[in-house]
């Protein structure tokens, strides 16, 4: 690379999950909407102040010959601007620029990453669209970084719009200290809990081994054909986050509950569509021998603040950072019900085991255990089994309750999709204020209707409060 120099430093090996990841195909395309026109100078100066100090951004992989031909991280000289595409586009015979932003967004899905240089890429398009007057997209890949840690980055280059100078906020959890005088019960609690734990952590790993292995779900008319040739399609709608917070609280439940209730009941309606030659009752038994499970990604390292992130870019503090996630296999109840709240029962009830099981830490360890032993080949077969193996991947991404501007550039929306694995359908929901994004990426020569899919899943959300609303039992939240 003539931009590029290798400097005298030592050399770093990919995690266990980069190196499952660590294939051309599979990135994430990141877009944010902007309220004014795109200064390519100003993102440009942006990005060498805060991404490119952040690990990896500035480094490549190269093959190590001291470690049997294994992969490893080598920082570099970079020229920013070499990664900073502004295409020189006829904008004023573009006649459609929310169709034309689809296509540029499937085009990029539909191109692998040059692997001989830093995996990262922005992409910017001044032209006006019904929601943006101008739109930038990050495309890096996913050895540099989990979808997590890689929008919390980004979010930790933005300021509040309200106050330029000052980071975004981040909310923080707390627990209720336990009384003394319910020690005993706690006791009794802490150990049926455990008991717990163990049981469900057991059964959730015997079933993700057997799916390493062979378990397949059912073939249906979301799964991919082996012997076609890909075809990434990339859309976006926008939802309401209220509507999704007032489903939530009627049904005493979180976010993540409705999302998933929304997507079952979605490809429930949309799978129902492809079976229009039988009758009700042929269709509702075909539904109930479907199996279709989702590949979850689950983020392992503890909360990391924005201003952590801040400081790892400003001053090279230490963070926890690139690839530290497991993965979870969920299955989703494809079903014909008369009661559609039973969809976000299902949800809330399956979401309650996955938090008590330890499958996702179990995998991550697996991970580990077989780069060590039999090296980064062995972890990319158990990948493409898991993905193989499996229907979709399904994934929720919180972003800030306040208007934000990233390297000066005040945001709009914020839309993002993942490509990873051998599946035709890949969900990502991503929050900004008061919206929620529903990023909807699928391989077109399994799923030539993809907005009819996206359709079902955002009438599912009107379905879920009309129904609540007709049977009166929500509560206002507080």
């Amino acid at each position: 690379m003539a931009n590029e120099e290798v400097e005298a430093v030592p050399m770093e090996p990919l995690s266990p999950i980069t190196q499952l990841l660590n294939v051309p195909s599979l990135f994430i395309v990141i877009t944010f909407g902007v309220k004014t026109k795109c200064n390519p100078s100003a993102i440009v100066e942006g990005i060498k102040n805060t991404l490119i100090k952040a690990p990896h951004f500035s480094c490549k992989q190269v093959v190590d010959s001291k470690t049997k031909g294994e992969l490893v991280w080598i920082p570099v000289n970079v020229l920013v601007e070499d990664h900073v595409v502004v295409p020189d586009l006829d904008y004023p015979n573009i006649e459609n620029p929310d169709q034309f932003i689809e296509d540029y967004s499937s085009s990029m899905a539909n191109t692998p990453m040059d692997m001989s240089k830093p995996l990262w890429e922005f992409h910017i398009l001044n032209i006006k669209t019904s929601n943006a007057e101008s739109v930038f997209m990050a495309k890096i890949h996913h050895a540099i970084g989990d979808g997590t840690s890689l929008v919390s980055l980004l979010l930790a280059c933005a300021r509040k719009t309200s106050d330029p100078d000052a980071l975004i906020s981040t909310t923080t959890t707390t627990t209720k200290p336990i009384g003394s005088t319910t020690s005993a019960w706690w006791l009794v609690a802490m150990f049926w809990f455990m008991i717990r734990v163990t049981f469900i952590t057991f059964v959730e790993v015997l079933l993700s081994l057997l799916t390493i292995c062979f378990l397949r779900d059912t073939k249906n008319p979301l799964t991919v054909n082996p012997n076609s040739v890909r075809s990434w399609k990339v859309i976006h709608r926008t939802i309401c986050f209220d509507d999704v917070k007032f489903v939530k609280n009627a049904m005493n439940m979180k976010v993540n509950d409705v999302l998933i209730g929304m997507t079952q009941a979605g490809l429930s309606k949309y799978l129902s569509t492809k079976y229009d030659g039988y009758t009700v009752a042929q269709k509702k038994r075909i539904l109930e021998k479907i199996r279709i499970r989702g590949a979850v990604a689950v983020n392992l390292r503890p909360a990391t603040k924005i201003e952590d992130l801040a400081n790892m870019m400003a001053k090279g503090s230490k963070c926890r950072w690139g690839n530290f996630v497991g993965a979870i296999i969920f299955p989703l109840w494809i079903k014909s019900e008369n009661d559609p709240l039973k969809y976000l029962r299902r949800a809330k009830a399956m979401m309650d085991r996955k938090k008590v099981s330890l499958e996702a830490f179990i995998f991550y360890g697996i991970m580990k255990y077989t780069l060590k032993i039999l090296g980064g080949k062995a972890v990319q077969a158990i990948g493409n089994r898991i993905f193989g193996h499996t229907t979709m991947t399904i994934s929720n991404v919180k972003g800030p309750d306040e208007e934000i501007s990233v390297f000066g550039h005040p945001i709009s929306y914020i839309a993002g999709s993942s490509f990873i694995g051998s599946q035709a359908v890949i969900i990502h929901f991503v929050s900004y204020i008061n919206m929620m994004v529903i990023n909807l990426s699928v391989d077109t020569t399994t799923i030539p209707d993809p907005y009819q899919l996206c359709d079902d899943i955002v009438e599912s959300l009107e379905i879920f409060k009309s129904t609540i609303q007709e049977k009166g039992f929500h509560k206002t939240e507080v």
